[in-house]
């Protein structure tokens, strides 16, 4: 399904910087990006949600807000706490309304705490499962974290899953200079919300939070490679394996 500008819905106000955020970024993602979207009928015109999404880059933040912008959301995105630091950029993300992660910390769970209190606004939070952007050497999804679970559990929200391919080729993982042109194609699908249902009602345990996981990770691996056209492998990308760090550039010089 395609969202065209004269379809789009109305969004809810944000606050300034959100709102010039948009104002900045949409003309340009339409002049510099092309759009394949579906499943837009999937995103709920109203209350809150989680969405989960495959993280690529730098730049699949971007085109993924993009996206959900035109289905008539303001997103919160789960942002780690660095970038809060960043001078000018920190105190733009808080006036947006973002929320900041401390990876593999104590204070972690004030996100979820914070995303917990967004979807109970009725406001649309976006979670990365995977923590960063994917370790897999062919960038598919790899095992998730447990966080988006844990907040539609606690709230009783729905998760919507979005599967994204394309913002690799604006801006490589870890890269930090676009490639603009030629105009690259942004390709979106929003499926159905996942089917949390056999594990609403029933005591938390960390078994569960992992089962349910793995299938949320199942289905949107599932749609990543319906938009790729490939199969993907047959074990999940499990970077605790490899020796990799779990956070930060895996190929950054470490002295």
């Amino acid at each position: 399904m395609r969202i065209d500008e004269e379809d789009s819905v109305p969004l809810p106000r944000t606050g300034r910087a959100y709102d010039i955020a948009v104002g900045a970024i949409r003309p340009a993602m339409v002049a510099f990006t092309r759009r394949d979207w579906r499943g837009g009928e999937h995103v709920p015109r109203e209350g809150g949600f989680i969405a989960v999404t495959n993280h690529l880059s730098y730049f699949d933040p971007i085109a993924l807000g993009h996206f959900l912008h035109e289905q008539g959301r303001a997103v919160r995105f789960l942002a780690k706490a660095s970038l809060f630091d960043v001078p000018v950029l920190g105190r733009f993300l808080r006036s947006a309304g973002q929320i900041p992660v401390h990876r593999e910390k104590r204070t972690a769970g004030d996100a979820l705490k914070e995303a917990c209190q967004a979807v109970d606004r009725g406001e649309c939070v976006v979670v990365y499962p995977e923590g960063t952007i994917t370790r897999d050497p062919d960038l598919w999804p790899m095992i998730g974290k447990t966080g988006a679970v844990r907040i539609a559990l606690r709230t009783g929200c729905e998760i919507v899953p979005i599967a994204q391919w394309g913002a690799q080729d604006v801006l490589l993982p870890y890269a930090k200079v676009p490639r603009l042109l030629p105009r690259k194609t942004m390709r979106m699908q929003a499926g159905p919300a996942f089917d949390l249902s056999a594990y609403r009602d029933v005591p938390f345990t960390p078994t569960l939070l992992k089962k349910a996981t793995n299938e949320l990770m199942d289905v949107l691996t599932r749609m990543v490679a319906g938009l790729r056209h490939e199969a993907p492998p047959a074990v999940r990308f499990d970077p605790g394996k490899t020796g990799l760090p779990s956070i930060g550039n895996p190929y950054k010089r470490r002295i």
